[in-house]
């Protein structure tokens, strides 16, 4: 009966996160069609500069503490309200700092004062993502992450709503910074409606100290990845060009809501589920390959995919005004294959508790980033910069695939033959695709056929393995 508990809440999780990003990426992608036709490139490359530091403060924030919840067998109230105090504590004192660092960040990025109101509103953020970070994370913690999806979709609407009227009124970038600080109120009061919970009591220096270890470590490789994730926009901002940041935001933007929605639906759906069996490493392998297969056939058909019928997607959304971002949306699209896949084997290291092993992916992670940095930036040009990007991530996965293999006990080739079903259901599938581009169509239709070519063969390949893959 447990069993048959378990696998009920691990269908209705995985249920909820997938409805949660399919809605949140429609709304996502209809208000980001509307404002990157009605704002410009260098509105786009002023929020772009933005993000590098928000990232930073967002990780600061939830110092891994989150990700140690999850991991914790049976986390308590002191728990749960420990983390949320700090929480609150380190999100006014990030604020605080880059509230009066905001001249020096104007300075960086071609000193454009411009960024320094901006800045000031748009790091509010912090303070309100803190105030529910850990109803987030309770509620997935316990597997019903319902209110969780609701809450992103009513955030995104509003902010959504927000963004678009400030946008037809004139605003420029400042529609993108209320967007964000809209959506992200809406979504923190929800969880507070609905979340359940409060915190009770104050803050335990005995509880954080309780896994301040897994937290420590999450902290590290986070903080790590998010510096490599969005040094690009640094270099490319501070380097470059505001209007060349514009252009490879739009890009990057649009290829993670691939990448990164599907890595969220397995890290959400699956985490919480082999951190149950962490110490029965027999079933914790058995779940290893069935969860390989089913996220390399979401992942590959998805992502390839996408690259693939970039130019007739671009053309039909945004007409010709973001043409120099579709090469890079491409290649960035791919390389979210490898971004999957490395998020998928880092997941199964902290089921396990391996801290030090988390760390040592995100090191590796960021020395290939590092290398093709210095090797691509010297010739001045975004693309190349990009195509380092992907180089960087397929050696990447090579050497965590290793590392995973050895931590869970699971054979390389046993990891690879797992992803050689939808490699090869994908290559079919480009195929395809490629035949149906050479077709002298409008580009509207070129994608609805080309979709529906995409959608045939996703469903195809789930139905043919459903069996294999199935979670008991």
């Amino acid at each position: 009966m447990k069993s048959e508990n378990l696998a009920g809440k691990t269908a209705r999780t995985l249920k909820w996160n997938t409805l949660d990003r399919v809605a949140s990426q429609i709304i996502y992608a209809v208000v980001g069609i509307v404002l990157a036709n009605l704002l410009s490139k260098e509105d786009f490359g002023l929020v772009g500069a933005l993000l590098v530091f928000q990232a930073f403060g967002n990780i600061f924030v939830d110092s891994g503490f989150g990700s140690a919840l999850l991991q914790k067998k049976e986390p308590t109230d002191r728990d749960y309200t420990t983390v949320f105090w700090f929480n609150i504590g380190v999100s006014l004192t990030i604020y605080l700092i880059l509230f009066f660092a905001a001249p020096l960040i104007a300075d960086i990025f071609q000193g454009d004062r411009r960024l320094i109101p901006l800045s000031r509103v748009m790091f509010l953020t912090f303070v309100v993502n803190a105030t529910a970070m850990v109803h987030t994370t309770r509620l997935m913690k316990e597997m019903e992450v319902k209110q969780v999806a609701i809450a992103n979709s009513i955030g995104l609407i509003a902010g959504g709503v927000v963004g678009v009227v400030m946008a037809l009124r004139g605003f420029g970038a400042w529609a993108l910074v209320w967007q964000t600080l809209t959506s992200n109120a809406f979504k923190s009061a929800w969880l507070w409606i609905k979340g359940h919970w409060h915190p009770v009591g104050g803050f335990s220096m005995d509880s954080l100290r309780s896994f301040w270890r897994v937290g420590v470590s999450v902290f590290s490789s986070s903080a790590l990845n998010t510096f490599f994730q969005y040094i690009y926009s640094f270099v490319i901002g501070a380097f470059y060009s505001l209007t060349s940041l514009g252009l490879y935001t739009q890009a990057d933007k649009w290829s993670k809501m691939g990448s990164a929605s599907i890595s969220q639906v397995l890290t959400a759906s699956f985490v919480p589920l082999l951190s149950k069996f962490q110490d029965d490493l027999a079933v914790f392998r058995s779940y290893i390959s069935r969860i390989n297969r089913f996220a390399s056939l979401m992942a590959f058909p998805a992502l390839v995919g996408l690259a693939t019928i970039g130019t007739p997607m671009f053309h039909t959304l945004f007409g010709t005004k973001w043409d120099a971002a579709i090469i890079l949306f491409q290649i960035l699209a791919v390389r979210g294959v490898f971004i999957v896949l490395v998020s998928l084997y880092s997941n199964y290291l902290l089921a396990l508790g391996y801290g030090k092993r988390l760390f040592a992916v995100e090191v590796v992670k960021d020395l290939m980033t590092m290398a093709a940095i210095l090797i691509t930036v010297w010739f001045g040009s975004v693309p190349l910069l990009v195509w380092g990007q992907f180089g960087a991530s397929a050696l990447t996965w090579v050497i965590v695939l290793v590392m995973t293999s050895r931590g869970t006990g699971v054979r390389i080739r046993t990891m690879i033959a797992d992803l050689l079903p939808a490699g090869l259901i994908t290559i079919i599938m480009v195929i395809g695709l490629w035949l149906i581009m050479q077709i002298d169509l409008a580009a509207w239709l070129t994608l609805v056929l080309c979709g529906l070519l995409i959608g045939a063969f996703g469903l195809s390949a789930l139905r043919y393995i459903k069996k294999q893959v199935r979670l008991r």
